[in-house]
């Protein structure tokens, strides 16, 4: 099993760095990125063999228009030299994904427009892909979402993973469906028409995520890889519409021995990469890495 990172924006809030909506984990990288750095080292020593770089906030929605027009190309850069420094000094065979946020906001499908999508995405190309070992698009809630980055990503050289955000207003509902409300199955079925080496789950709550990964396995090509990287915001915390603008409280049920019983089951169920989204911190990777 492949063990990811955890939620890179909460843990850069609990070391004292710069944080703040609505520039989020990006703060942190424009005033202090040894914090950033500070931050992979933890994941690293926690056991993750796979960090993502602090790409998730370098998009006009949380730096503003402006300072994306101007500043994003070198945040971009940036985030990847640190997530390299970060591997190189572990010690041990460490991975960097290159992470491509949601471009328009988390959990805002309504919001994403294919048309400017197309060169954002080939900004996070020319300038973070070349410090990423493979390329990882995450918290996707819409099947145009996976269509833009499949079309600028799909030949880019390396693996290319796609990680999906369930919607988990009802976590007992046994039929998953992206935030658009879109069925699972479509999802995957469009995450196919190209090049495809792992899909993945994140920012959902863990409740959901086993259903997700059953129909995963119903519907993907044998070759590729199925993950899980959950959140632990407060249930149906995701609904208000909120997401993008404050900070939300953390689930204090969600332990470090809680969340390594959903990745054993996660596991069981034919999940082989498993980490942590908003509110995961090192202390639940150590327990997960032990598996």
């Amino acid at each position: 099993m492949q063990i990811l990172d955890g939620g890179t924006g909460r843990q850069l809030k609990r070391i004292g760095a710069p944080f703040r909506q609505p520039e989020w984990s990006a703060l942190a990288l424009m005033e202090s990125p040894e914090h950033v750095l500070q931050v992979h080292q933890d994941f690293i020593d926690a056991g993750a063999d796979i960090i993502t770089t602090n790409s998730y906030a370098v998009v006009p929605f949380h730096i503003g228009p402006e300072r994306f027009h101007n500043q994003a190309a070198d945040l971009l850069q940036r985030a990847g030299r640190l997530a390299v420094q970060g591997k190189q000094s572990a010690g041990r065979p460490v991975t960097v994904a290159a992470g491509i946020p949601p471009l328009f906001g988390s959990y805002a499908p309504n919001s994403f427009d294919p048309v400017k999508a197309i060169p954002m995405l080939h900004l996070f190309r020319d300038n973070l892909l070349p410090y990423g070992d493979l390329v990882l698009a995450e918290t996707l809630s819409c099947t145009a979402e996976i269509s833009a980055f499949q079309e600028v990503f799909a030949d880019c050289g390396k693996a290319v993973w796609v990680s999906l955000s369930l919607d988990d207003d009802n976590p007992e509902s046994g039929a998953p469906k992206l935030r658009s409300g879109e069925p699972l199955e479509l999802a995957l079925e469009v995450a196919q028409r190209h090049t495809l080496d792992a899909i993945l789950f994140n920012c959902s709550q863990p409740e959901v995520m086993a259903d997700g990964i059953g129909v995963a396995r119903t519907i993907l090509d044998p070759g590729i890889s199925i993950g899980v990287y959950a959140n632990a915001f407060p249930l149906k915390s995701t609904r208000t519409g909120l997401a993008n603008r404050v900070i939300s409280d953390i689930r204090p049920d969600l332990t470090p021995q809680k969340y390594r019983d959903f990745a054993l089951h996660w596991q069981a169920l034919g999940a082989t990469i498993i980490g942590g989204c908003c509110g995961i911190g090192p202390e639940h990777i150590k327990a997960i890495s032990a598996i």
